[in-house]
C-alpha cells in the first residue's frame, strides 16, 4: 500500500524524508464526528510499511461538530519518532502499523521523565 503523492506532504525527521497524508474527504464515521482524524506516513524513497496514526481530535471538516484541530508537522515528527522506538520498520514490507497520538504522547512523556 503506497500513499498517493497528490495531496501528501514531505517531512524530514532525523535526516530521513517521509511522506504523510490526510485523506481529502472524511470517512463516514469521521464526517459524523464518531471517529477521530487519521493520517498515514511512509518513507519518501522506497517505502515499505505504512504507519497509520489516529489523532486525539475530530476532523475539522466533520459534518456536525465545529471542533477539531489541524495536524501540525511537529506532531507528525514526534509520532514518527515514537513509532520508530516502538519497532516500526518503514523500510521493510511489513503489515501496516497502527498508532494513536495519545500513545505517542505517553511514550514521549515517559522517556523525558526517565521511566
Amino acid at each position: 500500500m503506497a500513499i498517493p503523492k497528490k495531496g501528501s506532504r514531505l517531512i524530514s525527521v532525523d535526516g530521513i524524508t517521509y511522506r504523510w497524508r490526510i485523506r481529502p474527504k472524511p470517512t463516514w464515521g469521521q464526517g459524523l464526528a464518531e471517529t477521530a482524524l487519521t493520517y498515514a506516513v511512509e518513507l519518501e524513497q522506497d517505502p515499505g510499511s505504512v504507519l497509520v496514526v489516529t489523532t486525539d481530535s475530530l476532523r475539522p471538516d466533520n459534518w456536525f461538530v465545529s471542533s477539531g484541530k489541524a495536524v501540525r508537522p511537529a506532531e507528525v515528527a514526534d509520532t514518527i519518532r515514537a513509532a520508530l522506538r516502538q519497532g516500526w520498520r518503514p523500510d521493510r514490507p511489513n503489515p501496516v502499523m497502527h498508532m494513536s497520538v495519545t500513545a505517542s504522547k505517553e511514550l514521549a512523556s515517559a522517556e523525558t521523565s526517565g521511566t
